[in-house]
C-alpha cells in the first residue's frame, strides 16, 4: 500500500479518491476522522490521506490525482450522443455520461 494523496480539505480528498476510482484502483482513506483530535497530534498527521491498496497501481493513481490538481484551461466540449456543452473539467458528459470523444 501507497500513499498517493493528501490534502487538509476532506472535500479535496475525496474527490481525487473517486477520480482514481473511476478508473478501477482500489484506495482508501486513511485519517478520514481523525481532525477531530487536532491538539492530541499535529494537524498534519490528521490530514485525509488516498492510499492505494495495490502497490502496481500507484503511479497511474499518482497521475490522476496530479492532473485533478492542474488548472490547465481548456475548452467546452459538446457530447456527441446528446449534444450538451460539457465543461473541460468533465471526462464524461454530465447529462448523458457518454465519453469524451
Amino acid at each position: 500500500m501507497k500513499m498517493v494523496y493528501t490534502n487538509e480539505n476532506q472535500f479535496l480528498a475525496n474527490n481525487v479518491k473517486n477520480l482514481i476510482e473511476a478508473q478501477g484502483i482500489n484506495t482508501f482513506i486513511k485519517n478520514e476522522f481523525s481532525q477531530g483530535a487536532v491538539g492530541e497530534i499535529s494537524a498534519f498527521d490528521s490530514w485525509p490521506e488516498i492510499w492505494v491498496f495495490d502497490d502496481s497501481d500507484f503511479e497511474r493513481a499518482d497521475e490522476i490525482a496530479k492532473s485533478s490538481q492542474s488548472s490547465g484551461s481548456g475548452v467546452d466540449w459538446v457530447c456527441n450522443n446528446c449534444s450538451e456543452e460539457n465543461d473541460p473539467s468533465f471526462e464524461i458528459c454530465w447529462n448523458c455520461q457518454s465519453g469524451n470523444t
